[in-house]
């Protein structure tokens, strides 16, 4: 014992002047970090968020799942919040939050000092069993002028994992709103397509009677039975379309099992009236995008992190150590003597091979990758932003038109061919022919009022981040009057 007192007289001043204060309670808390990512996402969308660490947890965030989900008819809102709670991947990403606070608090603490006790000449029968005790005390000078550019480089990855997460929060968030739509337009599908197959129904029946009377030819029933057939696949093939929906958005809510007993609604909402212009939407986008703020993060970790290898770019390793030696001697009179040595030493390694050149290259070059990550962020957020305000209006125009001008004037021919049905003036046939018409342009209208709301949602991605870089969906089945469906 006396000899590690005397080894902590040497090494006391290093390991004080370690020290450097107490740890950011940012960094130690266990929920770390999250708030500022609950904060944001509920700003940006309004949603409720939770970062679960415990069964508890986890079990009272899936009944509240289960009580706005199981059994109901759900929204686009409560399709976004059960996910929000429940997606695990999610939780995934609020958890790397945690880590990267983890990583912070370890370097925000100085480096355990090493401790050496040694026994020399152990069994020496004339000294008493043992010749030399030895104590040494080691410590990393390096570790504590760094630690302020370590802290920080740490710091940055703190705040980048945030931003993140906000990001991964709103992608979710958006993925989610886009397969509500995507499954209830499929389901509003498979009812216009299973109205049009009855009327088909009608059609192919009527024209089997008539061939047997010998009023229409063979070529006439099989084209009425060949749309009817064609048909009749559309109809399949969009209810398997409506169930991949469904399970898409099932999915991403994190349900299975018993929770997956929810419905949606069999069709969109109508139209709103209008669309108002949205201004300085580009500077609203720069201001608010979670993924520029996270390029822009990635560029100050790096600019901290070049700034730590400029530090250490000769001496890499820098090490005091201290302590003192007990030995025991024998005179020439017989008698036991007790020598004590003091001992300081500094170890560093010598710059021969490895003058850090290479290790200033890798750093000014990622800065430089970092610098170029953050301009094209910027450039294709202002694009994005362009691009989903145009397809925002122009899906509402092309929506619009079909609900104001082209499903109107189909519903007029239809009346009018079955004003001159009554009259005798066309054939059942024609009838036929102006209701699949007009079912066609009702399909097509629901499929440009789909595209509408599915702008809406990208619109709202480009202002705040966590979308696919474009918004408009693909084309929807259609129903061909002329007898072919496609």
């Amino acid at each position: 014992m006396r000899i590690l007192k005397r080894s902590m007289f040497f090494t006391a001043p290093l390991l004080l002047s370690a020290c450097v204060g107490a740890v950011p309670g940012s960094y130690t808390d266990t929920q770390a970090g999250f708030a500022a990512v609950s904060a944001q996402t509920s700003g940006a969308i309004g949603k409720q968020t939770a970062f679960v660490q415990t069964q508890a947890e986890n079990d009272a965030l899936q009944q509240q799942v289960q009580g706005m989900v199981k059994g109901k008819r759900i929204g686009a809102d409560t399709a976004v919040q059960a996910a929000l709670l429940n997606n695990k991947g999610l939780q995934a990403a609020y958890a790397n939050v945690g880590l990267s606070a983890a990583d912070a608090w370890q370097q925000s603490t100085p480096v355990n000092p090493i401790v050496s006790i040694g026994l020399l000449g152990i069994g020496a029968p004339e000294l008493g069993a043992y010749r030399a005790i030895e104590g040494l005390f080691r410590a990393n000078i390096l570790d504590a002028t760094t630690r302020k550019q370590r802290v920080a480089v740490a710091d940055a990855a703190f705040q980048q994992a945030q931003q993140t997460a906000v990001n991964d929060t709103l992608a979710l968030a958006n993925q989610t709103r886009v397969a509500w739509i995507n499954a209830v337009a499929a389901f509003e599908t498979v009812g216009y397509l299973t109205q049009a197959k009855r009327t088909s129904d009608a059609g192919s029946e009527l024209a089997r009677k008539l061939g047997e009377t010998g009023a229409l030819n063979k070529a006439g029933q099989a084209r009425e039975q060949a749309f009817n057939a064609e048909l009749a696949g559309q109809v399949a093939k969009a209810r398997l379309n409506a169930t991949r929906a469904k399970e898409e958005l099932t999915r991403l809510m994190g349900l299975w099992g018993g929770d997956v007993n929810y419905t949606v609604p069999d069709a969109l909402p109508a139209l709103p009236k209008s669309v108002g212009k949205i201004s300085n939407l580009e500077s609203k986008a720069l201001a608010n995008r979670v993924d520029l703020r996270v390029a822009q993060l990635g560029l100050a970790a790096q600019a901290a992190a070049f700034g730590l290898t400029d530090q250490t770019r000769i001496v890499s390793d820098l090490e005091i150590v201290a302590g003192a030696e007990l030995e025991r001697e024998v005179d020439a009179g017989g008698d036991i003597e007790k020598v004590v040595t003091p001992q300081v030493e500094l170890e560093f390694a010598i710059p021969i091979f490895d003058s850090g050149k290479a290790r200033m290259r890798k750093a000014e070059l990622s800065y430089l990758q970092a610098a170029n990550v953050l301009a094209e962020k910027a450039v294709n957020v202002r694009s994005e932003a362009r691009g989903a305000e145009v397809a925002y209006h122009a899906s509402y125009k092309i929506a619009r038109h079909y609900r104001d001008v082209v499903v109107p004037l189909r519903t007029t021919v239809e009346e009018e061919g079955l004003l001159s049905y009554n009259g005798m003036i066309t054939n059942t046939f024609e009838l036929l022919t102006d209701v699949r018409e007009k079912l066609g342009a009702q399909l097509e209208a629901a499929n440009a009022k789909r595209d509408f709301y599915l702008a809406q949602a990208e619109l709202t991605a480009a202002i705040y981040g966590g979308g696919a870089g474009g918004a408009g969906g693909g084309e929807g089945p259609a129903i061909a009057a002329g007898g072919a469906g496609h």
